[in-house]
């Protein structure tokens, strides 16, 4: 029975792939080689997996006090989980009277924002059967970072989230690590409450199809950049969609693509036009069934063709997937 070592790591491994997100350079002979580098990544992602998954409007509706004003809920659903982890420190930050941070790195290396999110999340005691929880201010002006974030984190115990960071790496910045240590605390506390008087179109968060989280998470398992957090706003320049056409082994003439940062007048149009290169392709060299299919539509985000053209490109994928596995045996 030499194959089962090997068999287990692969099972996991094809299994795993499903949900993930980039997982293009892992293979079964690393997990059984035990790659650290790799083993890493791939646990990464799964943490990652389990603390985003609410992490997102159509789960948590409350997560819409964080629009801004002018804003639509359209253009806060396009917001990575990443970046509404950041919005939503930087809200409870903001109603704390304490400046804003840009990132999850250099700007809390001091602990100091992380003092003032706990103090603002945790629990007042104002719910029915809700206990009141008190935030020990006193080692906010401790002199010594290492000690300052040790007394930030007997803080965040009281909450139950003391996980994912020591002070070391509170003061190392360590992203990934600092990521986590904040997605739990939205987890856990939220603080969060759904507007209730706005003029808010809530049928906009009906959330995504299995189908359409599907072909999402087939997107970013084969690396494509930018990420893909919400199937059509994301392809709506076709940089992704062209990606795909690579990975299909469709020639692309990146020369011809229109790449971001787009400028502010025309914009539009240039995102456009790669759309319209990749319904070109997909008609010619791909030869797909694209009949009343044109940039336009990628462009204005109509997701029946739109799913009408991914469908085409990972039913691709996965015939030359299958044949290269064939060839193999």
């Amino acid at each position: 029975m030499r194959w089962l070592p090997l068999r287990f790591p692969k099972m996991s491994l094809m299994n795993s792939k499903r949900p993930l997100q980039k997982l293009v350079s892992i293979f079964c002979k690393d997990l059984r080689a035990g790659k650290p580098h790799l083993v890493l990544g791939l646990l990464w992602q799964i943490i990652k997996i389990g603390l985003f998954a609410d992490i997102e409007l159509s789960r948590n509706e409350a997560l819409a006090a964080l629009l801004r004003d002018g804003e639509t809920l359209e253009e806060l659903m396009k917001l990575s989980p990443e970046e509404l982890l950041l919005r939503w420190a930087n809200f409870h930050l903001e109603n704390s009277g304490w400046q804003k941070i840009n990132n999850f790195s250099a700007d809390i290396k001091d602990s100091k924002a992380y003092f003032h999110l706990l103090n603002q999340i945790a629990p007042k005691g104002q719910k029915e059967g809700e206990p009141r929880i008190d935030i020990n201010m006193s080692g906010f002006n401790e002199t010594d970072d290492l000690k300052r974030a040790e007394s930030m984190l007997q803080q965040a115990d009281k909450l139950g989230c003391r996980q994912f960071v020591t002070p070391a790496d509170v003061v190392s910045g360590n992203p990934k690590l600092n990521l986590a240590f904040v997605a739990n605390l939205f987890n856990k506390y939220p603080a969060l409450t759904k507007p209730e008087n706005q003029d808010i179109d809530w049928t906009l968060l009906e959330g995504e199809t299995r189908e359409e989280r599907t072909f999402r998470n087939w997107m970013n398992s084969l690396g494509v950049n930018p990420h893909v957090n919400h199937l059509y706003a994301d392809l709506q320049d076709a940089l992704v969609i062209l990606q795909l056409y690579e990975r299909i082994k469709v020639p692309v003439d990146w020369s011809k693509v229109n790449k971001p940062p787009y400028p502010k007048l025309g914009a539009n149009m240039k995102k456009l036009e790669n759309c319209n290169y990749a319904v070109e392709l997909g008609k010619h060299p791909a030869k797909f069934s694209l009949v009343g299919i044109g940039g336009q539509d990628l462009n204005d985000g109509n997701q029946t063709l739109t799913l009408a053209l991914v469908w085409q490109l990972m039913r691709r994928y996965s015939t030359q997937l299958s044949w290269r596995w064939s060839e193999s045996q």
